[in-house]
C-alpha cells in the first residue's frame, strides 16, 4: 500500500512537472509572439509633425503615430498644455497666475497652483546650488534691461540698485505642505524665463505619453524634451554645436537638452555686447560670450543649468553643479561673431 501510494504521488508529481514545463514553454512563445507583434506594430508607426506659437516662441512636436487622427488627438491635447502653462507662467500676460502673485508682493503667503509650484521649488533647488547665478527673482533687472534693447541706452544705475534690492532668491518664501509662496518686499517681480520652457516641454511630452505615444520630440527654442528614440533608431539625432567635433552630432533618448547664449537676443552698447540673459548678482546683462548646451535627465533640469552656467561662465565655476548634477553632460564654448 505505501509503495502504491508512493507510485501515485511519483506519478502525480511527473504530470506537474510536464503541466509546468508546458505552461513555461506557452508563456516563453506568447511573450515571443509578443515581442513580434511590438516590433511589427512599431514598424507601422509613421511620423507626423506639428507646429504652434507658445510662450513667445515656435513650439514644434514630432511624433511616431499608428494614424493621423491618433497623431493630431495627441498633439492638440499637448499644445494645449502648453496654452495652460503659459496663462500659469507668462510675465507679459498681466493676468497670468505668475502676475497675479507678484501683484501682492510684500503681502502675506500666496496658495498657488501645483505647476507653480513645482517650478519655484525645482528654480530654488538650482538657485542654491549655484549659489544665486540662476534667480527667478530677477524679473527687475529684466525689465530694466528689455528696455536697454530697445532704447540702446545702459539701465540708469540709481534704477538697477534699487532693482538689485529687490533679487535674491532667498526673498521668495515657499511652503510646499500648505502650497503658498510669500514674496516679502513690494515690488519683487519673477521671471521664469530660464525655466519654464523646460517645464512645459517635459509637461507636453507627459501628456503624449498618457495617450500613448512614447516615440516624441518637444521642442521650444532652445529646449528639447526627448521620449523613447523613433522607430528602428538608438535614439533622436540631435546636433550640438558647442560639443567636440566627434561628439557634436548624438543620438539621444528619454532626456532634456537645452542651449543657452546670445546668438540672437543681445544689444551692443558703447561698443559692449550685452546678452538678453542677466546676472542676479550684478544686474547687468552678460557679457561672456559662451555658448552652452546641457543634456540633462529631463527638460526642466536642463533649461535652468543652462541659464545658471551661462552666468556663471568659466570651466572652474561650473565643478559645483556638476558634482549635484552627476548625470548632466555639459558642453561649452566661447562663441564668435560667426555663430
Amino acid at each position: 500500500m505505501p509503495i502504491r501510494a508512493f507510485s501515485a504521488v511519483s506519478t502525480h508529481l511527473n504530470h506537474c512537472k510536464l503541466l509546468n514545463r508546458l505552461i513555461v514553454c506557452g508563456l516563453f512563445a506568447a511573450i515571443l509572439m509578443t515581442s513580434r507583434l511590438s516590433e511589427a506594430s512599431i514598424g507601422r508607426l509613421n511620423r507626423y509633425e506639428y507646429a504652434r506659437a507658445a510662450m513667445g516662441v515656435r513650439a514644434r512636436i514630432v511624433v511616431y503615430a499608428p494614424d493621423r487622427r491618433t497623431a493630431e488627438l495627441a498633439c492638440q491635447r499637448a499644445f494645449d498644455r502648453l496654452a495652460e502653462l503659459e496663462d500659469v507662467m507668462s510675465d507679459y500676460r498681466p493676468s497670468s497666475e505668475l502676475m497675479r502673485l507678484c501683484a501682492k508682493a510684500g503681502g502675506p503667503p500666496v496658495k498657488v497652483s501645483k505647476d507653480l509650484l513645482m517650478v519655484l521649488l525645482r528654480a530654488r533647488e538650482v538657485s542654491k546650488i549655484s549659489n544665486g547665478a540662476f534667480d527667478v527673482t530677477v524679473g527687475p533687472l529684466v525689465r530694466l534691461w528689455r528696455e536697454a534693447r530697445k532704447t540702446l541706452r545702459l539701465p540708469d544705475p540709481s534704477k538697477l540698485q534699487s532693482s538689485l534690492k529687490l533679487v535674491g532668491w532667498q526673498k521668495m518664501c515657499i511652503d510646499p505642505k500648505r502650497s503658498t509662496v510669500r514674496l516679502k518686499f513690494p515690488g519683487m517681480l519673477l521671471d521664469l524665463g530660464g525655466i519654464a520652457k523646460g517645464y512645459a516641454c517635459d509637461e507636453a511630452l507627459k501628456v503624449l505619453k498618457r495617450c500613448r505615444i512614447s516615440r516624441a520630440l518637444v521642442e521650444m527654442g532652445g529646449d528639447i524634451a526627448l521620449g523613447d528614440p523613433p522607430p528602428g533608431k538608438r535614439g533622436w539625432l540631435i546636433e550640438i554645436p558647442c560639443a567636440p567635433t566627434d561628439l557634436r552630432r548624438q543620438e539621444l533618448s528619454n532626456c532634456g537638452v537645452s542651449t543657452s547664449g546670445d546668438a540672437e537676443q543681445f544689444v551692443e552698447i558703447d561698443g559692449q555686447r550685452y546678452s538678453h540673459i542677466v546676472d542676479p548678482r550684478t544686474g547687468l546683462g552678460v557679457t561672456d560670450r559662451i555658448e552652452v548646451t546641457i543634456i540633462a535627465s529631463d527638460c526642466t533640469t536642463s533649461d535652468s543649468l543652462a541659464t545658471a552656467i551661462s552666468v556663471l561662465g568659466t570651466q572652474k565655476d561650473t565643478e559645483l553643479l556638476k558634482r549635484c548634477y552627476p548625470k548632466a553632460r555639459i558642453f561649452m564654448r566661447k562663441a564668435t561673431d560667426g555663430g
